[in-house]
């Protein structure tokens, strides 16, 4: 029997390899409206936040208004549809999952329709799927991951979160539940392991992780 009752996936880099995209992006971006980051900066600054988040931060430094969707949104939309991918694995994970599971993301609803449905898991998880956009805070915060698990009805110590950035699993910590951080993503395992996630390197590895005892927060 799992020790879980619900499993919580993050959507960039957790389903779809998207965020070496959305950074490369962001980059690119950046460094044309006059703020020139690197890749490694960029994740530490904004992967796992909300898109709302960014764009606030990239006015505030800038000090004037960006056009979001024409920038960026666009830019996101045209890349994805030509490059993006499954996690290596992911597919395999949910044909054999015994649990329920949903997807809790930083993205909007309209962003998580489009990545869902170009890369084929909006009919897996049509009705189960929480966006930043239903909650007050984002993550870190806890509360999107206890939004979604109230909605499902599952108790938070009896859910499983899978994330690849820091505020993800922060998020999930605080909100009371065992986090596998997936390191094959855009940011390290140190940095998810000091963040308080039990890190794993492949997808193919995670079904085992969900159904040992050991795993669940204690």
């Amino acid at each position: 029997m799992s020790p879980f009752d619900l499993v919580i996936f993050d959507c960039d880099g957790v389903l779809v390899d998207s965020e070496r995209l959305a950074v490369r992006i962001e980059s690119e971006l950046l460094s044309d409206l006059g703020w020139p980051l690197s890749e490694t900066e960029i994740v530490e600054r904004f992967v796992g936040r909300s898109a709302a988040y960014m764009h606030q931060e990239i006015e505030r430094h800038l000090g004037r208004p960006i056009d979001w969707d024409s920038v960026f949104e666009a830019r996101y939309a045209e890349v994805f549809k030509a490059e993006l991918r499954l996690v290596p694995g992911i597919d395999d994970v949910l044909e054999v999952l015994d649990v329920p599971a949903c997807v809790a993301s930083s993205g909007t609803h309209a962003k998580l329709q489009f990545t869902l449905s170009l890369s084929g898991l909006a009919d897996r998880f049509r009705g189960r799927v929480f966006s930043a956009e239903d909650v007050e805070h984002g993550k870190p915060a806890p509360d999107l991951f206890l939004h979604a698990a109230n909605v499902m009805r599952a108790a938070p110590r009896r859910c499983a979160v899978v994330e690849d950035s820091v505020s993800g699993v922060l998020a999930g910590v605080s909100a009371d539940m065992t986090v596998f951080g997936f390191t094959g993503s855009v940011t390290g395992s140190k940095q998810l392991e000091e963040s308080g996630a039990i890190v794993f390197d492949h997808m193919h590895q995670l079904p085992d992780l969900l159904r040992s005892p050991a795993t669940r927060r204690s």
